[in-house]
């Protein structure tokens, strides 16, 4: 029955005619607009960004071209694909500033903008150990996607691997103020003395990471990434810390004694 202005209550069949059709059973809205939710889950070995960049050229791009949508519909992509973006969006900034924020930090400390420089090279040689160790881990032990927990490594080492080279130039810089030697010098016995802490530190930070890696228990999928990208870089920025440091703060210091820039005095 519905209520008419003239009428009052009459059959809905005495002022239209029905026909029995098929329907959806609901109407789902996304912020007050009809929508249509199309669920996708890629397999165990597509990582969630690759399924998203297939996803984005093999479906919606097609769509797009043809412009068969029309301007009263349009497609986006949610759920856990919009929190990869944005997180992953955020992460990039957050690595960044942890960049900025150990550089002025030691800057700071050091007094001088030269040295840090020397430093945070070893940020990108821990990068690539990363990167390297999770190469590694999708090639000889399980799948690993590249997820937030795995990127969130990357910012970790950041504030890592930065030690091993602060105690070289640090210890270099001492020598120089403190015992009067000349800069090869005073690198090749910080090189010598800084050498062992170096290892030890590295080792066992390297070795506590190691159950993260191998332990097949519940969960391990969720750390292996991060554990196999702090390995990695903690690794390979040791070993070229002790090569490449060295060199670059002889190169550095050189250059800062040219410029007049070099803060050495006690």
């Amino acid at each position: 029955m519905i209520q008419t202005p003239m009428a009052g209550l009459v059959p809905l069949n005495s002022v239209s005619s029905l026909e029995l059709v098929s329907g959806p059973s609901q109407i789902n809205h996304i912020e007050q607009h009809r929508a249509i939710v199309v669920r996708v889950i890629p397999p165990y070995d597509v990582s969630m960004e690759r399924a998203v960049d297939i996803v984005k050229t093999g479906i919606i791009g097609p769509i797009l071209e043809k412009g068969e949508l029309g301007r009263a519909y349009h497609i986006g992509l949610t759920g856990t694909a919009d929190d990869l973006s944005r997180t992953s969006e955020a992460l990039k900034w957050n690595f960044i500033l942890a960049v900025v924020i150990t550089f002025l930090l030691m800057s700071a400390l050091f007094e001088n903008f030269l040295y840090p420089l020397v430093i945070m090279f070893s940020v990108p040689l821990a990068a690539a150990g990363g990167f390297l160790g999770l190469w590694l881990v999708n090639t000889f032990l399980s799948n690993q996607p590249l997820d937030i927990l795995t990127m969130l490594g990357f910012v970790i080492l950041v504030g890592i691997v930065v030690n091993n080279a602060i105690l070289i130039v640090h210890q270099t810089l001492n020598f120089i103020r403190n015992n009067g030697m000349d800069v090869n010098t005073a690198i090749k016995e910080a090189v010598k003395i800084r050498i062992r802490p170096i290892y030890m530190s590295t080792t066992t930070s390297i070795f506590g990471m190691i159950p993260l890696v191998f332990y097949p228990g519940a969960g391990s999928e969720l750390y292996r990434g991060l554990g196999s990208v702090v390995i990695g870089g903690l690794a390979v920025s040791t070993i070229f810390t002790l090569f490449l440091i060295p060199t670059l703060f002889s190169l550095v210091y050189s250059l800062g004694s040219a410029l007049g820039k070099n803060n050495v005095n006690p």
